[in-house]
């Protein structure tokens, strides 16, 4: 299920916003189901801690969407992965597009709600960016907001980086 669908007909932007998380907890679960079993020792120990927090990000997802007056979406029965998870290194980088992905949707919800959904929203995108510059190795200048991070890296006027 696409955002756009999540979002089409519920009238609230807070509900479109959670709906779309959940759905990218769907997706993250069943990431980690997939590159758990190509990472052991201290990696396969983070991809353990790492699924479950998805999973319990995503059944509180599912309790706040139904008290906002929603259905809570579905799981898709499988989800295409972006490239071919074989071996630990692309394992690692799949943990890394995964949480890249699941900072991008709590940042929409960070947008979208207030209060203490705006608060779990913020404390989502905050773990989904540790885990990410875990496995990635480095940070993001923005995380959630892919548009903001390739602006402050790219090369401004003369040459130069736009961080300082």
């Amino acid at each position: 299920m696409s955002v756009m669908d999540t979002r089409a007909g519920d009238g609230s932007p807070e509900l479109g916003a959670a709906q779309a998380a959940l759905a990218a907890e769907h997706a993250a679960v069943y990431g980690y189901a997939v590159l758990g079993g190509r990472l052991t020792g201290k990696r396969g120990t983070e991809a353990t801690a790492a699924y479950d927090g998805h999973r319990a990000r995503r059944d509180a997802l599912v309790r706040t969407v139904r008290d906002l007056g929603g259905a809570p979406v579905a799981a898709d029965a499988a989800y295409a992965l972006p490239f071919a998870v074989r071996d630990p290194a692309a394992a690692e980088r799949f943990a890394a597009v995964l949480e890249d992905r699941v900072a991008g949707v709590y940042s929409d919800l960070v947008r979208a709600a207030e209060g203490s959904l705006r608060r779990e929203a913020a404390g989502a995108l905050r773990e989904a960016a540790v885990r990410a510059a875990r496995w990635r190795g480095t940070g993001v200048a923005f995380p959630g907001l892919p548009e903001k991070a390739a602006t402050a890296q790219s090369p401004g006027p003369g040459g130069t980086s736009g961080t300082h």
